[in-house]
């Protein structure tokens, strides 16, 4: 298949180096835009200024001569004003001075204004359109002695060079954005590999794990990481010691199981043997041999899961009487084989349940009771009890059997030691071990007890909530005599 061998999504996603460039572009772009903008309005506003003053200043020129000379308006264009507007685009000037309604001199069709708008001796500026172009009018409204009508002064011009300086202040705020945002491209580039650099020395460190003769699940080393980096770092280091609890979990049940499975295997070959043999005493052989070894595989099986590596399971709501009802039902037959009597002591008015896991909960139940039956007497008891202690729930398995050395106690939870060695009764040496591996992944203790004779062991649930319950079976009594 095309795919095969490749990880989920390679070949689609856009690179990191692309998407950085991208993310640091577009905001780029973006704000070149609104500076682009905002440079036009303002180049805009300075042209427009800046040619308003020059126009204002030969408006006042013009203004300045109007005399009253024996009761009639004169005046003298002075050359030097209508020589402040000349331009390079050699732009048209128009002008227009009129009392009342009756043109004095200048362009009679240049648009006037209506006087009764306009304040004395104020000039003001605006645009308008004459002779098929667009032109800026200055104009003034002057009062003279004598006169009953206002003055009207107007000098217009045509806006070539306004363009033209406008367009040419364009071009280069054009010209600059682009050099700015040309260079920022060519140093971001640069600058990414360079902040990039911690990414590829981490996965330098991850590819040089590759091709090895057996898997490195040591912490990584890349050197200083900047922060960003750092939770995936950890997090990836995190995942390295789950996968070297899962391998190793791995090798120590397949060392155990070739170690612990080679004795029964053997036996079942030597009886087979004798069996073709004609030996009608080696079936039973055999038969015994493939009841170890099933018990043997079981609880194999069962340590494997108590110390899956891993997150801890889910907790959840367990009640204590109800899975102890169900291992003393599922060993009553046991029981009565051995000759043993189970009992279940709990108070029909307390709540036994507790936050744990059920089969894990069973697998220590399990274990427990079916130590206490194995090396216990005929005759003998096993109990388990439950109580309520300060802070914890209590399970106690109690059996009243020959009990455990003081010297051996600190080796009980250990895989494969059995106490009494050869001479003990048969079984595999791991389920305390079992019991000891279920209870951490809860976050429960076990410990063995002083009770007198026989073995005392308890369990301690932490008291994490308070949950009420209902009666249940106050004692439960199976007797195995």
């Amino acid at each position: 298949m095309p795919n095969e061998g490749r990880p989920s999504g390679e070949g689609r996603a856009i690179a990191l180096r692309t998407r950085l460039l991208a993310a640091m572009l577009g905001p780029m772009l973006g704000a070149a835009a609104i500076i682009g903008v905002g440079g036009a309005t303002l180049i805009s506003d300075v042209v427009r200024r800046t040619n308003d003053r020059v126009l204002g200043g030969a408006l006042g020129a013009i203004a300045e001569t109007v005399q009253v000379e024996r009761g009639e308006v004169t005046l003298d264009l002075p050359p030097a004003a209508f020589g402040m507007l000349e331009n390079s685009e050699r732009d048209n000037v128009y002008y227009r001075i009129a009392v009342g309604g009756t043109l004095l001199t200048g362009y009679a069709d240049l648009p006037a204004p209506d006087p009764r708008t306009m304040p004395v001796d104020q000039p003001r500026f605006r645009f308008a359109r004459y002779r098929g172009q667009d032109i800026r009018i200055g104009e003034v409204k002057r009062s003279l002695p004598r006169i009953a009508d206002p003055v009207i002064v107007q000098v217009a011009e045509t806006l070539d060079n306004r363009r033209a300086l406008m367009h040419r202040l364009m071009i280069a705020l054009l010209i600059g954005e682009l050099t700015l945002v040309g260079v920022a491209i060519l140093l971001l580039r640069p600058a990414l590999g360079w902040s990039l650099r911690p990414l590829l020395r981490l996965r330098r460190a991850v590819e040089a794990r590759d091709g090895g003769a057996r898997p490195d699940f040591s912490a990584l080393e890349a050197g200083p990481l900047p922060s960003e980096l750092r939770p995936l770092a950890r997090a990836f280091n995190r995942l390295l010691r789950q996968l070297d609890q899962a391998t190793g979990g791995v090798r120590r049940f397949t060392a155990d199981a070739s170690h612990q499975m080679r004795t029964p295997i053997s036996v079942l070959k030597v009886q087979i043997e004798l069996a073709r043999r004609g030996s009608s005493e080696a079936f039973d052989e055999i038969a015994d041999a493939a009841q170890r070894l099933e018990r043997l595989v079981t609880q194999l099986l069962a340590l494997a899961r108590a110390e899956e590596a891993g997150a801890s399971p889910p907790l959840e709501t367990v009640d204590l009487k109800e899975v102890s009802a169900v291992v003393v039902n599922r060993l009553i037959n046991q029981a009565i084989q051995a000759q043993v009597e189970l009992n279940l002591e709990a108070s029909a008015a307390e709540s036994y349940r507790v936050e744990a896991h059920r089969t894990l909960v069973f697998e220590i139940l399990a274990n427990l009771v079916d130590n206490g039956i194995r090396y216990n007497r005929p005759g003998g008891t096993v109990t388990i009890a439950l109580a309520q202690g300060e802070d914890a729930t209590l399970m106690t398995v109690s059996d009243d059997g020959p009990g455990i050395a003081v010297e051996h106690r600190d080796k009980v939870f250990e895989r494969f030691f059995r106490v009494g060695g050869a001479s003990a009764p048969d079984g595999t040496g791991l389920g305390l071990a079992i019991v000891q591996s279920a209870a951490s992944r809860m976050g429960a203790q076990v410990e063995i007890v002083e009770g007198g004779a026989g073995t005392h062991i308890r369990v301690r649930f932490p008291r994490r909530g308070e949950d009420g319950g209902v009666g249940f079976v106050a004692e439960m009594t199976v007797s195995g005599r």
